[in-house]
């Protein structure tokens, strides 16, 4: 069945489908919820939970890094964040917490004159051993823009798992203004598994998976707060762009003989249902924002705000008020007290993969999936 759109005589477009669009159905088997394994595992680094909790300030912080890792996730610190740029945050924090709702303008003014403070090598190696200290996987994010001037402070610093995302990446990031970012290069001079991304189709992710990295972020991550299609008309339908980088993974694996990297979602992923469809649509695991950000541990104090809301140029986001649900402990793994898919989102995930009778997500990826009425 062809998706194919005639928009007009020169231009066709491709119908694709976002999470809210599909849903899946039962089989003919179910299993016990307990019976089930969330479990997966990227390189050497096993997890309990296929969750990675994004590196924005709303989200993460050193403690709440340390407090996913030790549920069996894997947090990851925005190095070119508050944490980096300040020795106390709280009180920046607190500030952007109450930041004006109805004037907006004003309140990304305040936000780009807070992060115009120098990023300090020093503090990128005082969180990051923070992370280490507490016995839990060590993982750190920067931008494109930024891993050529701050790299090697963090793999001195010592990390597990290095992240480069950003609103898109490609495989050779190029600028007439600084060193161009050749990932293939840069991927095999490191010593640590790279996760890259966005990536929202199947060509640039085969390209990303191409440079040697152990995973492929897919979407643009932010899902709640991110602008980008209001102000650069760019967009990923996820439960199309997941099934195309799925599509890669699959294609990348037989040419390379083997070499299998991991697909994360990233963005769009408000409720356990989003999470559940993601999976099921052939992701590994899921990069969370919104729904960690409802955690009393966050951070953002029940505000969402990514990187986008406060860039120097051309802010692509806002503050966004997702308020707060419970515990960490209770949007992981319940008791759930709310209806809405905002807790027990692992709770959620097992009853999922149970009715439909898989006993892992990687058995989960073949899930029968229909479009919604």
């Amino acid at each position: 069945m062809s998706y194919d759109i005639e928009l007009g005589r020169s231009k066709r477009a491709r119908r694709t489908f976002n999470l809210d669009e599909i849903a899946l159905v039962p089989s003919r088997r179910t299993r016990d919820p307990q019976d089930v394994s969330t479990h997966w595992q990227i390189d050497a680094y096993k997890f309990d939970i296929p969750v990675v909790g994004a590196p924005m300030d709303s989200v993460m912080s050193p403690e709440t890094a340390i407090a996913l890792g030790r549920s069996g996730g894997l947090g990851v610190l925005d190095l070119e964040g508050l944490w980096t740029r300040y020795e106390d945050p709280q009180p920046v924090l607190d500030e952007i917490a109450d930041l004006s709702v109805e004037n907006v303008p004003e309140a990304t003014r305040r936000m780009q004159e807070l992060y115009s403070a120098p990023i300090q090598p020093e503090l990128i190696k005082t969180r990051l051993a923070e992370i280490r200290d507490a016995g839990v996987i060590v993982s750190g994010s920067l931008s494109p823009q930024r891993v050529v001037e701050h790299y090697k402070t963090v793999l001195e610093a010592g990390v597990d798992l290095f992240v480069i995302r950003g609103t898109t990446v490609s495989a050779e990031h190029v600028s007439q203004n600084q060193e161009p970012l050749d990932l293939k290069k840069f991927i095999y001079d490191l010593d640590v598994p790279v996760i890259v991304g966005g990536a929202a189709g199947y060509t640039p992710a085969l390209h990303l998976m191409r440079t040697g990295a152990a995973g492929v972020l897919v979407g643009f991550g932010g899902g709640a707060s991110l602008r980008t299609e209001s102000i650069l008309g760019i967009h990923a339908a996820m439960a199309t762009a997941i099934s195309d980088v799925a599509a890669a993974r699959r294609d990348y694996l037989d040419e390379s003989g083997g070499r299998y990297v991991h697909v994360i979602a990233d963005g769009g992923l408000g409720t356990s249902g989003d999470i559940v469809k993601a999976i099921a649509m052939g992701a590994d695991a899921v990069m969370l924002g919104t729904v960690l950000a409802r955690a009393e541990q966050a951070p953002g104090q029940g505000w969402l705000w990514g990187a986008e809301a406060h860039h120097q140029h051309s802010p692509r986001g806002e503050r966004t008020r997702v308020g707060t649900v419970g515990s960490l402990e209770e949007v992981l793994n319940g008791p759930a007290r709310h209806v809405d898919g905002s807790s027990n989102i692992i709770g959620a995930l097992r009853r999922a993969m149970a009715t439909t009778g898989y006993s892992d997500l990687k058995e989960f990826q073949r899930a029968e999936v229909v479009i919604r009425d």
